[in-house]
């Protein structure tokens, strides 16, 4: 009998977790004891045509696992039966530790192409290692909060809650969505484990089959909201306007019944929300609310509140879940320094900005995003803010500093209010926000 296949990745098998080609490096690099400080940034060239900002997200939990990073006994077992590696690189690996620092933007950061979201100072054998593990952990993140804080814009403070577990790229992505969803203001999720570990409400109503497992839709209705008071109740597994019927002439019938919403799941969720708001509103249930889900995205939804739809919640999956209009972005890990000078590579398309970086945001007099100023990491910008802090000192967290992703959630909710308002659109387009590069950045640029 086969060994079953784990179906995660545990903290003993994390230093794993990377491209071959990153080990390969970093033997050469023990080889050729190349040893020297290297300064790897983290970035994006180019928005995704459907984006007008990316939220930064993935970044400080990326340092954190970073700085505990450690090639265990077992692992380096495991490493020894592949055919690339001498007995006295994986006896280096094994006292391998993160010492270096890693400066990251806080989690919930509005970010703009060639901006970095984290930069990485650190022995090159260190640094390179890392490059696989923190772009996986980084790009999932940012994808699907950059995703979630578009539907959040468009429900207009209405509660969203996430859906999409079902149909995700594994479970890995669904338990860590959930930390992205929680960043970019959604209010709950149907997802247990993401949900209890992640610290998002719980939310869910019934499936269909619980409805057809019943004689009749007024019976599976009963029985559902004795059991769970002040529920939600999905009314079109037949009728829509007949489901919510039901409700009501349960409601009138049995007074001990309490139900906080209906959920709508198919159809034309525009008129029939209306229709519901009518029949409910007519028996006197003002207090019941309207969910609606569906194959929803930021698009349904602001086209449903445009037309007046009385929709007091959203019930967002697949859409939000994979972000279906743009899954991935250009994410790069790019070595920009070593042993105290810049380097930038020069493929067609593919140049990156040389040295160490801050980023630095202004605010014009009524407190909106003016734009941005990409400068070397020593330099001071007036009248601007420094971005990115160092998250990992001497290959320890800074507890000030990781302390922001606590707030990140607030962070988002209060960028929002600050953005010019071409970036809270959700159509496709330019963004119109400014990104310079300093005057010193512009002279190194030059040089190289």
């Amino acid at each position: 009998m086969s060994r079953p296949t784990p179906l995660r990745v545990d903290d003993d098998e994390l230093a794993l977790l990377t491209d071959l080609y990153q080990l390969t490096m970093t033997q050469a690099y023990w080889q050729e004891a190349m040893n020297e400080v290297a300064t790897f940034s983290l970035f994006f060239r180019r928005l995704p045509p459907q984006r007008r900002f990316m939220l930064a997200c993935g970044q400080q939990h990326a340092a954190e696992v970073a700085s505990r990073l450690r090639f265990t006994d077992g692992a380096l077992g495991r490493l020894a039966s592949v055919d690339h590696f001498e007995t006295g690189f994986l006896d280096w690996l094994a006292n391998w530790r993160f010492e270096g620092e890693i400066w990251t933007l806080p989690e919930g950061t509005p970010v703009f192409a060639n901006e970095p979201l984290l930069e990485v100072d650190a022995p090159i054998a260190q640094a390179q290692l890392l490059e696989s593990l923190v772009m996986n952990l980084v790009q999932l993140e940012t994808v699907l909060a950059s995703k979630a804080v578009r539907i959040v814009m468009a429900a207009r403070g209405r509660p969203v809650v996430d859906f999409g577990m079902r149909r995700m790229h594994g479970v890995d992505a669904a338990v860590r969505g959930v930390r992205a969803y929680r960043t970019a203001g959604l209010s709950g999720t149907s997802n247990v484990l993401g949900g209890l570990r992640h610290d998002l409400a719980l939310n869910g109503t019934m499936a269909h089959s619980y409805v057809l497992a019943h004689d009749s839709e007024r019976e599976a209705f009963h029985a559902f909201a004795h059991y769970y008071p002040q529920t939600t109740l999905l009314v079109d597994t037949h009728d829509t306007l007949a489901g919510i019927r039901q409700v009501i002439d349960l409601m009138r019938d049995a007074p001990e019944v309490r139900v906080s919403a209906i959920r709508l799941d198919s159809g034309d969720l525009g008129e029939l929300a209306k229709g519901a708001r009518a029949l409910l509103d007519e028996a006197g249930h003002e207090d019941i609310k309207i969910v609606a889900s569906s194959g929803l995205d930021e698009q349904a939804i602001e086209a449903l509140l445009e037309d007046g739809a009385p929709i007091d919640a959203f019930g967002v999956g697949t859409q939000m879940g994979v972000a279906a209009d743009a899954p991935v972005i250009d994410l790069s890990y790019k070595l920009v320094e070593y042993a105290g000078t810049p380097r930038v590579k020069h493929s067609t398309g593919k140049i990156n900005l040389p040295g160490r970086k801050q980023v630095y945001r202004r605010q014009d007099a009524t407190g909106h995003y003016g734009g941005d100023v990409i400068a070397t990491r020593d330099e001071a910008i007036d009248a601007a803010t420094p971005l990115l802090v160092p998250c990992v000192e001497g290959g320890r967290p800074v507890p000030e500093a990781m302390a922001l992703a606590d707030t990140a959630r607030e962070r988002v909710a209060q960028a929002l209010t600050h953005l010019p308002a071409t970036l809270r659109r959700l159509d496709h387009g330019e963004t119109g926000y400014p990104v310079a590069l300093s005057a010193a950045l512009e002279r190194q640029v030059a040089r190289d």
